[in-house]
């Protein structure tokens, strides 16, 4: 049996994401039958989910712009003041600040300065790697707490956010003691375990610092010292002091050196963090004779004041204070801004380094006589390897990446006449970032599921777009195993796809400008089959930037594979691809074993497909005339007009659809602002022939005594809300398939589902983004709906 004429859904197989939703995953008449899996998120995947990263960053990091994590405990529980200005010198050295805590229960990168003095007044905790969990959660249960982060819980969401290099105060370290009383800093072991590069003027002076560097060797930690014109070994620093008369285990030179390890770190796939030491600048230090005698004083006053654990170390900072005469706080803040300063001419280095990595990344393959392209992830290039799947997807995207430019009119005269004006400069606001529909299916469906069992498949060249791209796809947490990354020495005229959208004053398309020849020129169907095989999906989405033959060897690779498929047309033109002259191509097949099962047209998309079908004969086949036959439409217009409205049956919207349902069994024809038009054949045992309350939607029954073909169901589904506050259409339809697709693949009935898509891409209109943030709202409601496909 087929995907469409076992049942109703088109896909009820479901999946569970907690122990109580297990009871949702059951065998039913879904796509696959062979797919029967628990789709079970991971720990880092599950906390992305939760994790918010403002627009400000999020752009910066998908545009490969310097970003410096900042922690927020300095604000919420340090003794320097308001006045160190952080983001303020992170932005004069061409970074973008990304100041990291917990606001209100939610872990955020990216506070604004606003939402920190909420924290401040809010009595916030101070977080560590293992306060994390139960902030967040207490937030989730409706107790909003706010928190600081420290370096190690600073450390834990800006990497989980993408960002390499965070700019601090001091480390924490191994206390005096600490081999009896075991008080080591988490900073320490978080050092050990998360990739991060930490710029820190050395640990505070009053910890063991031979131990505390013989721990961070234990862990695995990278630690460097800054030489600052010095020749020669040089002293790891003791925070207020520049030496502590404990050599550094390694020296760094500059900044670029210093990114240059990051990336090396990174390229290598080394999870462990990197320190790098910056002394304090030499005018503000205090010399390391009077600070050992000051420390001195401060811990053996501390000992016999019995301040242990957590009231050790702020009894220790307030005692010098006071023994330096307030001395070691102007230090404390010159010594912070330093090192943030230092960390942003890192990032900016690092930035630099990665944009042009890929020509040196070229080089060093053709040193090695190596047919792949190094990269951190091994991606393979076209020399035809296999790509690097190490699990299965209920997704996989077949379709485009691509970097985007918006551009927004916004001239003086845009209230009387909104349209740019033509032959001439035009003033506007323009946003880049990173889209592509294939791409913005395959996020839509992940933050709809918040599952990372969605998979892209697409391919780039070895360009400054192309490391773009990767880029903000590995810090939005999306698989990049299949992104086939073009090199240029084999293909010299690849280029990353890219496009451009000039908008209106009402943000509505007036032109687009696409250049995706990179799919088309270049064909791989044994890749492509070997990629469906590996991750074996539920569903499989092809949009229409492929060329036609491609768009076939992908629909054969999905049905051979046991995948349901769904297509997405793209745009009038591409939607054309699909109906091509088929020469010596694949049969695209009929229900009952169509090649293509669901698509998600346009109502100008589906004319064109409709117009391409009639031209190229289609509609001349056998196999096509014995399914409309069955339908028994004679006579239908009425029906039409009862069912969707007397406008759209003149524009023959109704009627394309049922001429092209032969060979695409499920069409959604999306109408803007008059929502959604399901059309689909219902099979002999579709129950909706015998559900009075579908009876309405039935727009014809089978009058023959066709073996497979029941009826066919016709739906309108008006929209769920108009939207006056527009700020982007771009990806709107994107997000539209994406929450569908993550829905059948839950195993929900596809007309449970179009409202919740509709929701979704109403979410989108209000984003900036392609893709909202803001989608995970709506998995409550795509679980409900599955749960009715189980009732």
């Amino acid at each position: 049996m087929t995907c469409l004429r076992r049942a109703w859904p088109l896909a009820k197989s479901c999946h569970s994401y907690t122990n109580q939703q297990a009871s949702l995953a059951r065998r039913s008449f879904s796509c696959s039958k062979k797919l029967g899996r628990v789709s079970t998120p991971g720990n880092l995947s599950a906390l992305k989910s939760l994790l918010r990263v403002s627009e400000e960053v999020t752009d910066a990091l998908a545009t490969n712009k310097p970003v410096v994590a900042l922690e927020s405990t300095i604000y919420t529980h340090g003794a320097l003041g308001n006045d160190l200005d952080l983001e303020g010198v992170v932005r004069r050295n061409g970074g973008v600040p990304a100041v990291v805590g917990i606001l209100g229960g939610v872990p955020t990168v990216g506070l604004l300065p606003e939402e920190v003095a909420r924290m401040v007044e809010g009595s916030p905790k101070k977080v560590s790697r293992r306060d994390i969990a139960y902030l967040v959660g207490m937030g989730i249960a409706g107790n909003k707490i706010h928190g600081g982060t420290t370096i190690a819980g600073t450390m834990v969401l800006a990497r989980l956010a993408g960002i390499r290099v965070f700019g601090t105060g001091g480390l924490g370290g191994v206390h005096r003691g600490g081999h009896e009383s075991l008080d080591i800093s988490a900073d320490l072991t978080e050092l050990g375990r998360t990739r991060m590069a930490v710029i820190s003027s050395g640990c505070k002076g009053f910890l063991d610092i031979p131990r505390t560097l013989e721990y961070l060797e234990t862990q695995g930690a990278f630690v460097s010292t800054f030489a600052d014109g010095r020749t020669g070994s040089v002293d790891f620093p003791a925070f207020w002091a520049r030496d502590s008369g404990v050599k550094s285990p390694s020296t760094v030179y500059d900044e670029k050196q210093a990114a240059a390890m990051i990336l090396a770190q990174e390229r290598l796939g080394i999870e462990s963090g990197l320190l790098f030491a910056n002394p304090i600048p030499e005018e503000f230090s205090i010399a390391r004779t009077e600070m050992d005698a000051i420390i001195e004083q401060a811990v053996n006053e501390s000992m016999q004041q019995g301040a242990l654990g957590s009231e050790n170390t702020p009894f220790i900072l307030t005692r010098i204070r006071e023994l330096t005469d307030g001395r070691s706080v102007l230090a404390n803040k010159v010594l912070v801004r330093a090192n943030v300063e230092r960390a942003t001419k890192i990032a900016v280095a690092l930035s630099q380094l990665v944009a042009g990595d890929s020509v040196s990344s070229n080089k060093l393959v053709k040193q090695q006589n190596s047919t792949q392209i190094l990269k951190k992830d091994d991606r393979v290039d076209e020399t035809l390897g296999q790509p690097k799947i190490v699990s299965e997807a209920d997704v996989l995207v077949a379709g485009s990446v691509a970097v985007d430019l918006n551009c927004d009119y916004v001239g003086e005269d845009s209230l009387e006449h909104p349209a740019p004006h033509l032959h001439t400069s035009n003033p506007a606001h323009i946003g880049q970032s990173i889209g592509g529909v294939g791409r913005n299916v395959a996020l839509a469906a992940q933050k709809a599921m918040q599952s990372s069992k969605v998979r892209l498949c697409s391919m780039i060249s070895d360009d400054l777009a192309g490391s773009t791209i990767i880029s903000s796809m590995e810090a939005s947490g999306m698989d990049t195993s299949c992104i086939k990354q073009l090199s240029r020495d084999h293909y010299p005229s690849s280029r990353t796809a890219q496009y451009v959208a000039v908008n209106d004053a009402g943000k509505n398309l007036v032109l687009g400008m696409a250049d995706m020849g990179i799919f088309t020129a270049h064909s791989f169907p044994d890749y492509w089959t070997s990629t469906v095989k590996a991750s074996k999906p539920k569903w499989l989405v092809v949009d229409g930037n492929w060329a036609d033959r491609d768009i076939r060897a992908w629909i054969q690779a999905g049905k051979q594979n046991n995948a349901c498929v769904a297509f997405e047309p793209v745009s009038n033109e591409k939607s054309a691809r699909l109906f091509c002259n088929e020469r010596n191509l694949e049969s695209l097949g009929t229900f009952p074993n169509p090649g293509v099962d669901l698509a998600t047209p346009n109502q100008y998309e589906l004319a064109a497909m409709h117009a391409a079908a009639q031209r190229n004969e289609y509609f001349e086949d056998p196999r096509w005339w014995e399914i409309i036959d069955a339908f028994g439409m004679r006579g239908a217009r009425d029906r039409f007009v009862k069912l969707t409205s007397v406008s759209m049956a003149d524009a023959g919207i109704p009627q394309q659809a049922i001429q092209l349902l032969p060979y695409i069994p499920t069409i959604i024809t999306k109408l803007g602002s008059h929502g959604a038009l399901l059309t689909t054949i219902l099979g002999k045992d579709d129950p909706r022939l015998f559900d009075s309350a579908s009876e309405k939607f039935i727009l014809s029954r089978c009058i023959s005594n066709h073996p497979e073909v029941g009826g066919v169901y016709m739906r309108l589904f008006p929209v769920v809300e108009e939207v006056d506050d527009v700020v982007s259409v771009n990806g709107v339809g994107d997000t539209f398939l994406g929450v569908l697709i993550a829905g059948l693949a839950q195993g929900a009935r596809v007309e449970n589902l179009i409202n919740i898509a509709q929701k979704g891409a109403t979410l989108t209109l209000r984003s900036s983004q392609s893709v909202s943030d803001n989608l995970g709202v709506l998995r409550s409601e795509i679980i409900a709906a599955a749960a009715k496909t189980t009732s």
